[in-house]
């Protein structure tokens, strides 16, 4: 939305959370089975994207007890090396996340800015 000549925008963040409140699924692993995807194994995504390899595998460990399926299938290493890739139930996870973030992210534009215009019409009648 402009205003004058500043543009507003309002951002929201959605995740997926257990009855218990613990995060299923959210941006932040969105990002990281997309660097895993990206890459092909979860250390090359931990340096992309600056994490221990730890704290990524805690979180897509978590992730598949929360769910109770598998977002992560792993190659052992050898000659050809090892690595990960992402399973199908994944991949659709993160296809659907990102068509209901967009539709979050478009929805909530609509409404700020009619909130904001409307606000923003009665507070200008207001002050002429």
């Amino acid at each position: 939305m402009l205003v004058g000549d500043k543009k507003f925008q309002v951002r929201s963040k959605i995740w997926v959370q257990d009855d218990e409140g613990n995060v299923v699924f959210g941006l932040g692993r969105l990002r990281i089975l997309e660097a895993i995807q990206k890459t092909g194994s979860l250390r090359a995504a931990a340096q992309e994207l600056g994490m221990g390899y730890r704290a990524i595998w805690a979180r897509i460990r978590a992730t598949e007890e929360r769910l109770g399926v598998p977002v992560l299938e792993k190659k052992q290493g050898g000659r050809s090396g090892g690595g990960s890739f992402l399973t199908p139930f994944a991949e659709k996870l993160l296809e659907d996340f990102k068509s209901m973030q967009r539709k979050v992210e478009k929805e909530t534009d609509k409404t700020f800015a009619k909130s904001f215009e409307e606000n923003l019409d009665e507070h200008t009648r207001e002050n002429n």
